[in-house]
């Protein structure tokens, strides 16, 4: 039964968002926090390159990422051991070059990310005209998309910077190029030797889809999926939160409140990505038995109603995505006071939620947005143009640039528009929240001893 639902799920995977999830974190992250006290009250930070974090604590970091890993093999459902060679020992003779290296690889992304000293500010209060820009590629490892709103101020050691900006700035990272070629078949030196195995879903030729076993998470599927297709529990969101926010509570406890806010923005990246109902679940809208049958015609030479069903899914995903972006990016250019915007802002339902805890995203992040699945994805097909949704020969990832949903969805009847934007500001304050909760559990951790509180506990 598992080669029965293989293809269906490999290629269901891939189509199920391009492994994006929102886009441009940054937009959402600024109004997240721009009221939450313990961000705005904090004072300025130094700039601090990696390499000086590392070299400064790389013995502590030592010790914190060999708990990372035993963390791992005990609370992860499917999870390949980091190989003994990629364990990052500390070595005060070795260059700097080096020991970035070795720190990349023992955390098992990509050595060749960039990590560069920036921020992407705030379209709301945009840098002066002055301000030293640094080139997409400086920052980024993939190729920069045309409807792309990403802009990057570079900074140098020593600057004084809000930890707001370092923040919001960090929560879009790991869609830079983090998490690209890490797997045994990806076209990549550093895949051959991770102890990933191969791609589990997906494309492993296409860049953005290798991203997409870290940036998902299918914890809540219908038993007989996972029996049929055990590899869709081979994600790893739950991994990229542990060791990012554990870095962050460290850096905060040692003196690098830099790398604290940093680290505390690339971990709440997974966390966002879980609170998206297409990256908690395989198929919004579709039943176990749907996609079953489905595939069945597929295998059987009757590939057609599989293919559409694939570009649906990702049109929907997109449109949503595109949706949501405009509506905040606008309302910042603008200057306005939005509803969406309040969303963001209002911290009213962060402790109707537990306390963080290691388990927070799988058992309350991806949950919610698995059990809103199936009602958004009604609620698109009922309220966005039919040509974008529903038309299996339209690709919207194609001609997005071309969109405009907010002058589309201007022309149409309010009242049908109104479940669509209620729809939006639920996901967005689910994002909101459950980002906040991330932070005041990090500032807890960081804020202990480094002998008084023991790793995952």
């Amino acid at each position: 039964m598992t080669r029965f639902v293989l293809t269906w799920l490999g290629l269901l995977g891939l189509a199920a968002g391009n492994a994006l999830a929102w886009s441009n974190h940054s937009l959402a992250a600024y109004r997240t926090f721009e009221n939450m006290p313990e961000v705005m009250n904090a004072a300025p930070v130094p700039v601090e390159p990696l390499e000086g974090f590392l070299k400064a604590q790389e013995k502590s970091i030592e010790a914190l990422l060999n708990r990372q890993e035993a963390w791992a093999q005990t609370h992860l459902d499917v999870y390949p051991p980091r190989p003994a060679a990629l364990a990052f020992k500390a070595n005060p003779t070795q260059s700097d070059a080096a020991r970035r290296r070795a720190f990349l690889m023992a955390l098992r992304v990509a050595p060749n990310s960039k990590f560069a000293l920036y921020v992407q500010p705030d379209p709301r209060h945009p840098p002066p005209a002055s301000a030293p820009l640094l080139a997409y590629a400086a920052v980024n490892t993939l190729p920069e998309q045309a409807h792309s709103n990403n802009r990057f101020v570079s900074l140098r050691a020593g600057d004084r910077v809000a930890p707001l900006s370092v923040l919001a700035s960090a929560t879009d990272e790991p869609d830079y190029g983090l998490d690209i070629n890490l797997w045994a078949d990806s076209p990549s030196d550093w895949g051959k030797v991770y102890g990933f195995g191969p791609l589990p879903f997906g494309n492993p030729a296409l860049y953005y889809s290798t991203q997409a076993p870290f940036h998902m998470g299918f914890y809540h599927e219908d038993r007989v999926l996972y029996l049929a297709a055990p590899f869709i529990k081979k994600t790893f969101p739950l991994l990229r939160i542990q060791q990012y926010s554990s870095l962050a509570a460290l850096a905060f406890r040692t003196g690098h409140p830099y790398w604290g806010w940093r680290f505390t923005g690339l971990a709440l990246h997974y966390v966002q990505d879980l609170t998206q109902p297409y990256h908690a679940s395989l198929a919004p809208g579709s039943s176990s038995a749907q996609l079953i049958g489905i595939n069945l015609l597929a295998m059987i030479g009757l590939p057609r109603m599989k293919n559409e069903a694939i570009v649906l899914l990702s049109n929907r995903h997109l449109a949503l995505e595109k949706y949501q972006q405009q509506q905040v990016y606008n309302a910042a250019r603008a200057g306005q006071k939005s509803t969406l915007e309040e969303a963001l802002r209002s911290s009213a339902r962060d402790a109707s939620y537990p306390a963080w805890s290691d388990t927070y995203a799988r058992d309350v992040v991806s949950r919610q947005a698995h059990s809103l699945g199936a009602r958004l994805s009604g609620i698109l097909l009922d309220t966005l143009p039919a040509g974008h949704v529903s038309d299996p020969a339209f690709d919207f990832g194609v001609h997005e640039s071309e969109i405009d949903l907010l002058a589309e969805l201007s022309q149409q009847d309010p009242a049908r528009r109104a479940s669509l934007d209620q729809a939006v500001i639920e996901l967005m304050a689910n994002f909101a929240a459950h980002s906040r909760n991330l932070v005041r559990g990090v500032l807890a951790t960081g804020a202990l001893p480094l002998d008084t509180r023991r790793q995952g506990k």
